[in-house]
């Protein structure tokens, strides 16, 4: 869902830059994108359809298991993306982290913020492979700031790389307002199954003897089940961009995951936050140390927070207020010449 967020600016710009953006994804990041761009065709891909354990630890195994599927999906991507440029007349791709949505035929750009993939031990091997698909790409675009202020660290820093880069700065669908609280607290829940409902549970046991207002956002296109809480306590399944823009001004202090799409929405908002990264995930709990470090946003494992962690955000700045902005200039790689 965080990939599809993130290119709702780029979409958006691309609109105003007078293109016509084809949409292609699956699952719940596709109709995430078909509710945002209802007037925009749209096109269903092979979902990779990766599991989640329940226990972190037992992850990369998981995964490994998982890669010969999901190399028959990229094969499949191939397939659809050649027939689909002669159709729509395609001049030109930009993937977020769909490693077989491109072509030789027309120019294509790979977005993601992880040059470096973190797997623990495995690391040095993870990276390589993902080099490797991107290197099959004209450009690569980096959703960061070049410099040391940056919000992704060694993941899309690297000393030495052969990839045409651009960092194009914080990618956000949103813009911070001046209006009025109306939660003491957010709880943004995002990501796969089986986490995300696990960390739903965990919430709602350890705040239940909070005295605030909560509002909670699972982060779901399809309820499944009604959740009895008490009357300071307000629940919704999903907000669009626009009510969720509204929702996270109006919070004094937002949970989630660390997430970097999550972080940059944060950043752009200018907003207090505690991170929850999820078990096992690398990526997540790097990030949420990183920022933790820099005393910017306090962090704790799912089965570790409680209510009393809270109290521990006083200590940290937040994010301050960023800008997010696509230059238009990117484009023109695919101007026909």
């Amino acid at each position: 869902m965080g990939h599809a967020t993130r290119c709702v600016p780029i979409i958006n710009a691309l609109l105003k830059a007078n293109f016509e953006p084809v949409l292609a994804s699956d699952g719940n990041a596709l109709l995430l994108l078909q509710k945002e761009f209802p007037f925009l065709k749209s096109i269903e891909l092979p979902a990779y359809n990766i599991s989640y354990p329940k226990n972190g630890k037992n992850l990369k195994f998981k995964l490994l298991c998982q890669l010969p599927f999901i190399f028959s999906v990229i094969k499949k991507e191939r397939k659809i993306i050649s027939q689909l440029i002669d159709k729509e007349n395609i001049t030109g791709i930009i993937s977020d982290n769909r490693f077989g949505v491109y072509s030789k035929k027309v120019p294509s750009v790979y977005i993601t913020h992880q040059l470096k993939v973190l797997s623990g031990k495995t690391t040095f091997i993870t990276s390589k492979i993902h080099q490797k698909f991107i290197k099959k790409f004209d450009e690569c675009w980096v959703p960061d700031l070049e410099g040391t202020a940056n919000f992704s660290g060694e993941l899309a820093h690297l000393k030495n790389h052969r990839f045409n880069l651009k960092y194009i700065g914080i990618l956000s669908r949103f813009n911070s307002k001046k209006i009025d609280r109306k939660y003491d607290i957010l709880l943004l829940l995002s990501g796969v199954e089986p986490q995300r409902t696990l960390l739903e549970n965990k919430l709602l046991i350890e705040l239940r003897n909070f005295n605030g207002k909560i509002l909670m956002v699972r982060g779901i296109l399809i309820n499944t089940y009604e959740i009895n809480v008490p009357d300071n306590f307000k629940i919704v399944d999903y907000l669009l961009a626009s009510d969720l823009e509204d929702a996270i001004n109006q919070s004094n202090l937002v949970i989630a995951r660390s997430g970097y799409s999550t972080i940059m929405d944060l950043a752009v908002l200018g907003k207090k936050a505690f991170f929850i990264p999820t078990p096992g995930q690398f990526e997540q709990e790097y990030l949420a140390k990183m920022l933790a470090e820099k005393l910017m946003v306090p962090y704790a494992k799912q089965d570790e927070f409680t209510l009393a962690k809270l109290a521990h955000s006083d200590k940290y700045s937040g994010f301050k207020k960023m800008t997010s902005t696509v230059d238009l200039e990117l484009f023109k790689l695919f101007e026909c010449k």
